[in-house]
């Protein structure tokens, strides 16, 4: 710790840890440290979260305030445009400095880059760190100095570079300054359902927070990794890592994931997953339109007709009459989350069978995950509409008979979430298949 007795204003954001945290780690070998969270959904081209997201960030933010209190450091909450709120609160406290850590979506960087000039300019140190992807988007190019649109050769590229660095532990000199400005209060903040309360099976499902993250993954490397390259695609298995919301609000990092699976000695795969992850933000990092512009500009051209109401309620509520489409919506209605094969089982149906655009789904995601980030959650749905990065091919449609006969073949995840939905099938397979086949024929004839 340094003898500078202004204080370093921390600004947390998708990162709300403790643990491998570079940006808090050198604020507190600063001095004296104020924490600070900005609820931003007013700077220009920031999404407002979804209601599940909204649930977690509430129970994320509760526990990140509970440890850091038990060390003396309250955790300031403001709501506004965070360029100005953070300028404001380094100002009102004499801050010399502010430290944070990367974001990677377009309008966020704006942000950070126009905060980031305007506090220096008024003499205030700034510094940013990464920590939320295991490799910086411009640190991997081809070899023409271009972005990958394909995985592959992506992953063989972030495996050429150095190895991810080993994650830093608590820091253990952190404390608080003698002033703190005023905080919001987090309750009147309203992130969580209260008309109706429908959050019963997130707080059934999940324990938001660092200790819970860490928790989880100790548990997983231990008991699931040695089984996850077999089973991680039968629904009913429970051998994924459910670390995805943990990530996605970073009280994980990537690091932490991935010495932890190494150290394990096991799965390839699950590595090559986090690489996806990556492979993902880094997409976004060149498109920030991604959630709402085809990757691929041909499928601009696609015929979306008007979605049948019915038909698209039937699927959000999961009755459609096909068991495993039926029972992933269930699921990610009950517990804000899905099984991964089962997400693309019902984004094929929903944007093949019932050819609804891509984006609809998304936004439904967006809204019903806990998970939901603005790289994975648009950049999967292009992927399996055929208009996005290393995409499947449109005419890859998952038929959710066969899907289930091949990953859920005792119907154990149809039986736990569908049992009671209804057998009536709103479409015919082999007619919608053909529609949609039909549709993209048309959008390659107008190239």
């Amino acid at each position: 710790m340094t003898s500078d007795a202004s204080p370093t204003v921390m600004w947390f954001r998708d990162d709300l840890r403790l643990a491998d945290n570079p940006a808090l780690t050198a604020a507190a070998a600063r001095g004296p440290v104020v924490a600070l969270f900005v609820l931003d959904e007013e700077s220009p081209g920031i999404r407002p979260l979804g209601a599940a997201a909204r649930w977690w960030l509430h129970h994320s933010l509760a526990s990140l305030a509970d440890r850091l209190s038990a060390l003396g450091v309250p955790l300031v909450l403001r709501r506004g445009a965070a360029g100005a709120v953070v300028r404001d609160v380094a100002a009102s406290l004499g801050a010399g400095a502010v430290m944070w850590n990367r974001r990677y979506a377009g309008a966020e960087r704006a942000v950070d880059t126009e905060l980031k000039s305007g506090l220096r300019a008024a003499g205030v140190e700034v510094q940013s760190f990464a920590a939320s992807l295991l490799f910086e988007p411009w640190t991997v190019q081809t070899g023409s100095g271009t972005h990958y649109s394909v995985f592959t050769p992506f992953w063989r590229a972030c495996q050429s570079l150095p190895a991810p660095r080993r994650p830093l532990p608590e820091p253990a000199d952190l404390h608080g300054g003698s002033a703190s400005p005023a905080s919001d209060d987090l309750d009147k903040w309203n992130l969580l359902p209260s008309a109706p309360d429908w959050a019963a099976g997130l707080r059934e499902t999940w324990e938001p927070g660092e200790p819970a993250a860490l928790a989880r993954l100790q548990e997983f490397v231990s008991q699931d990794l040695g089984d996850y390259d077999r089973a991680r695609d039968e629904p009913s298995a429970g051998a994924t890592s459910m670390l995805s919301p943990r990530l996605r609000w970073g009280e994980l990092s990537p690091f932490t994931a991935w010495h932890a699976a190494v150290d394990a000695g096991e799965s390839a795969r699950f590595l090559s997953e986090l690489g996806w992850r990556e492979f993902a933000w880094h997409t976004l990092f060149h498109f920030p339109n991604l959630a709402t512009e085809n990757l691929r500009p041909e499928f601009d051209a696609f015929p979306w007709p008007r979605p049948d109401e019915g038909a698209l309620a039937a699927w959000r509520e999961g009755n459609t009459g096909f068991g495993i489409v039926d029972a992933g919506m269930r699921e990610l209605w009950h517990t804000g989350h899905m099984h991964n094969r089962v997400r693309m089982i019902t984004a094929s149906f929903l944007i093949k069978n019932l050819m609804v655009d891509w984006r609809v789904g998304e936004a439904w995601f967006w809204d019903t995950l806990v998970d939901a980030d603005a790289a994975s959650n648009p950049f999967n749905w292009q992927w399996v509409a055929g208009s996005g990065a290393d995409a499947a091919p449109y005419f890859r449609i998952f038929n959710p008979e066969l899907q289930a006969k091949k990953f859920d073949p005792h119907g154990l995840y149809v039986q736990r979430w569908a049992a009671d939905a209804s057998p009536l099938q709103i479409v015919d397979l082999a007619t919608t298949r053909r529609a949609a086949l039909a549709a993209y024929d048309a959008v390659k004839r107008s190239k």
